[in-house]
């Protein structure tokens, strides 16, 4: 049943990193390749998820959660904690590359054999402190196929 759970988890996290389609940038966006100053390296939080499916949307419930992703020049690790206990914590971890706006990870640790190796493709916008991530997961060998955005604030 843990097992399950930690699935599941991780499988909701993957969802809301991914979602598809290149979006027209607003004049006050700002897509930062690495080499300019901090761009996209850092540490964010997540502060919005939302996860779309063939026939569901679910907007996620960070009330009672911590979500962290770490970027640096190469790597990226991210990590979930439910707020006051030990349950529910995973994380995973892998290489990026940035080219313009289109964000690519390979997810090479985490505890789902499934997952583990794939490339998830994303586009990416930074406006200011918060950094916007959408792309489609689509893993058939995990029953994965999901449109997801993501919002998260530079922590300073």
């Amino acid at each position: 049943m843990k097992r399950m759970y930690n699935i599941m988890m991780v499988l909701g996290v993957l969802a809301t990193l991914a979602s598809c389609g290149k979006k027209e940038k607003a004049e006050d966006t700002i897509s930062t390749p690495i080499e300019e100053g901090k761009g996209i390296m850092g540490t964010w939080k997540l502060v919005y998820g939302e996860v779309k499916t063939e026939d569901s949307l679910e907007v996620k419930d960070l009330s009672n959660t911590e979500f962290v992703k770490i970027l640096n020049e190469d790597h990226f690790a991210f990590f979930n904690q439910v707020k006051d206990t030990a349950d529910g914590f995973y994380g995973g971890g892998g290489t990026y590359s940035l080219d313009g706006d289109t964000y690519k990870e390979r997810l090479d640790y985490v505890g789902v054999k499934e997952i583990r190796g794939h490339e998830f493709t994303f586009n990416v916008e930074i406006k200011g402190d918060t950094l916007i991530q959408s792309g489609v997961e689509d893993v058939p060998e995990a029953g994965i196929k999901r449109h997801i955005v993501e919002k998260y604030i530079r922590i300073k």
